[in-house]
């Protein structure tokens, strides 16, 4: 079996303006009451090893699988990285942590079987859209929380599913206030889609990045990068802007890109828009990796 430990092996170099061929894979990384949980592996061709990071999909919590960010997926993979998209149990069939204990369970199998994938394991970012923009930042921030956590990976006991990056996406950072926001708009499919998966409201107030900060509770804060349309009709920019605030003033590194009257999940969208927030995407990988190999 492939190990997550990379040994003494210099950190590989990340170029943001480099192409690549990719080949995509579906590997079965997880069962669940039998039944198998996929991921795609978004793979440049080359001798590698190549950094690698987490694709997390979003779909309000209830619909879409690991192909959801195809594009964005696509666009990295080709500039050098390998990116791992998992699927994982949604709702309403599977309430709020489930979806969270797959992704921690994904972010640390991936972590264990990097080589397998000519990816290298040190310094995985995540990036994720629209609730699975939420997704990404809550496994992000609570990395060890033990219900997160409570899947156990017998080949990789100690691997733990820290990231040193996220990339949010139109994130639903505070989904207690975007139901509200969300009723008062009526936009009751929201309404119900956060209301099947969260088991109630107090589960919508403690799974939330955005009070998880409000209330000081000690967590991890990886560099964070958000992107968001100023026509996005989802969530409020407000939302966007009081997450970083509160980022930064909790000593987290964060930054906010605008995009003028782009919608919810332009970047997934073919066009110049879309090639614009990718290659901002690129561009915060290759600041990331290079602050953390120390270059």
């Amino acid at each position: 079996m492939q190990t997550a430990d990379p040994g003494t092996r210099p950190f590989p170099t990340y170029d943001p303006n480099a192409k690549f061929e990719v080949k995509t894979e579906d590997v079965e990384f997880h069962k669940v009451g039998g039944e198998p949980l996929l991921a795609r592996i978004y793979r440049p061709q080359g001798s590698g090893p190549f950094p690698a990071l987490m694709d997390i999909h979003g779909g309000a919590w209830t619909m879409s699988d690991r192909t959801g960010n195809e594009q964005m997926a696509m666009g990295l993979a080709s500039s050098g990285l390998v990116v791992c998209a998992p699927d994982f149990r949604q709702a309403p069939q599977h309430k709020y942590p489930a979806n969270v204990q797959d992704i921690n369970y994904a972010t640390r199998w991936f972590k264990a079987h990097a080589a397998a994938y000519a990816a290298d394991p040190r310094h995985l970012g995540g990036i994720g859209g629209s609730s699975g923009g939420h997704l990404v930042m809550l496994s992000a921030m609570r990395p060890r929380d033990p219900r997160y956590a409570s899947i156990p990976l017998p080949e990789a006991p100690d691997i733990d599913a820290s990231l040193a990056y996220v990339i949010a996406c139109w994130p639903i950072l505070d989904p207690f206030y975007r139901m509200f926001f969300a009723q008062e708009t009526s936009q009751k499919g929201l309404v119900e889609r956060t209301e099947g998966y969260f088991p109630d409201r107090a589960a919508m107030r403690e799974g939330n990045p955005q009070l998880i900060l409000d209330r000081g509770e000690p967590c991890e804060k990886p560099p964070a990068l958000l992107i968001q349309g100023t026509a996005d009709n989802n969530l409020t920019h407000a939302m966007s802007l009081k997450f970083v605030a509160s980022y930064q003033l909790e000593g987290g590194e964060a930054e906010l890109e605008i995009f003028p009257d782009m919608a919810h999940g332009f970047g997934n969208q073919p066009g110049p828009e879309a090639d614009r927030a990718i290659a901002l995407e690129r561009a915060f990988v290759a600041r990331q990796l290079q602050r953390l190999a120390g270059r």
